[in-house]
């Protein structure tokens, strides 16, 4: 059981990568702000057209193809029942669950999204090891396949390759843009994670070349809270959630009002603060 929580939380990280766009960073683009405010609003349709839309004005470019993988993990994400913050919050609600089953055909866009994605950010960090949109692309497309692997699929040990992998090229993508404030959604959350474990569990992690620290996890999702963009959002859920497991409900409360004023069509915040409220004394 040890060794599968060690598993999960090493997953979990790169739930936080599922939702980022792969973008090029000097400019943020009007379809695509829609688009994943359509995503964090659940409508998953709307959301698609938009990624679509933006995959046919610029076919070269990556981001669409991963942008349309997110929105399709995600979608199955909340069709199974994943994002609900408590089932964060317990490590036993977690590992009880049962293996679920996958919709066949956005399954199979997700994997063809990502085989795009990786193709055409392989193509561009060919002329451009430092291209920071084909930085994010790659990033992304690793942290997507290990969500998928390990939160629908339950391949655990498989999603530990993927979240190596995306680990790798997010700290490329710091060290030639320290203000891409979106990564620091996924250096947050494993830092943050890695850190709640015990001491043997942490030095078990750290031969593998991952380290943490639970303080310095939620100061960098709080960074990418205040100061990101398509991620923001999502760094405050995350920070919700860890409050939630700090046993802090009133600032995860703060958070999960402000996702509810800010997204009144997702009924999952809502739905947190309800449960929320019905655990005060």
């Amino acid at each position: 059981m040890a060794a599968k929580r060690v598993l999960f939380l090493s997953c979990l990280t790169l739930l936080a990568l599922a939702r980022v766009p792969a973008m090029a960073l000097d400019s943020y683009v009007p379809l695509l702000d829609q688009g994943f405010r359509f995503m964090y609003n659940l409508e998953f349709e709307s959301a698609q057209r938009q990624f679509g839309d933006y995959q046919r004005e610029h076919p070269e470019d990556p981001l669409g193809p991963v942008s349309e993988a997110a929105g399709c993990l995600f979608s199955e994400l909340n069709r199974l029942g994943i994002l609900q913050a408590q089932m964060f919050v317990k490590d036993s609600t977690w590992m009880s669950r049962t293996k679920l089953t996958p919709d066949p055909v956005i399954r199979d866009r997700f994997y063809a999204s990502i085989m795009r994605a990786q193709q055409l950010a392989d193509k561009r960090l060919k002329g451009d090891a430092n291209d920071q949109g084909a930085l994010f692309a790659a990033t992304l497309t690793a942290g997507l396949n290990s969500d998928y692997a390990a939160l629908i699929e339950k391949k655990n040990v498989a999603s530990l390759t993927y979240t190596r992998q995306a680990t790798e090229m997010a700290q490329r993508l710091l060290k030639v843009c320290p203000d891409c404030y979106d990564a620091y959604v996924a250096t947050g959350i494993s830092q943050y994670l890695i850190g709640s474990l015990s001491a043997p569990f942490r030095w078990m992690l750290r031969l593998g070349g991952f380290s943490g620290d639970k303080q310095k996890g939620i100061s960098e999702l709080q960074l990418a809270a205040d100061k990101g963009h398509y991620l923001a959002p999502f760094a405050r859920m995350l920070l919700a959630i860890a409050y939630l497991r700090e046993k802090q409900p009133d600032q995860a409360r703060v958070l999960l009002a402000g996702l509810r004023a800010d997204f009144p069509g997702n009924t999952l915040f809502a739905h947190e603060l309800a449960r929320l409220d019905s655990a005060q004394p």
